[in-house]
């Protein structure tokens, strides 16, 4: 029954990772694909780790229904995904402004 959360937001944890993956369509260099490649593995695999420890806590009342085990599972799973997403998202646009500074910096033959 724990992994109901997750089988629930699957669908959308998708969408957000190929939204993730497909933009900005440029640069895409070998570097930009693994660093990708692992942040979303990174939100997955913290994402499962949060709904379990969530599905484990459980809720501290014991007249709440056992839905409410389930529902606190996947906003634990759902943060844990946002938050890497987004820190992925401003490190890599940090990481690609860099790059294109050095870039124009080296076509320019240093002085800028």
């Amino acid at each position: 029954m724990a992994w109901l959360s997750l089988l629930l937001f699957l669908p959308w944890f998708v969408l957000l990772g190929a939204l993730y993956w497909l933009f900005p369509r440029q640069p895409r260099t070998t570097a930009r694909r693994l660093f990708d490649g692992v942040a979303l593995l990174l939100a997955f695999v913290l994402s499962i780790l949060a709904m379990l420890w969530g599905h484990h806590i459980g809720v501290v009342q014991s007249d709440a229904g056992p839905i409410w085990r389930q529902v606190l599972a996947v906003l634990y799973a759902y943060g844990a995904f946002l938050a890497v997403m987004v820190a992925a998202l401003l490190l890599r646009g940090a990481w690609l402004a860099q790059r294109a500074t050095k870039a124009a910096s080296k076509s320019t033959g240093g002085t800028a």
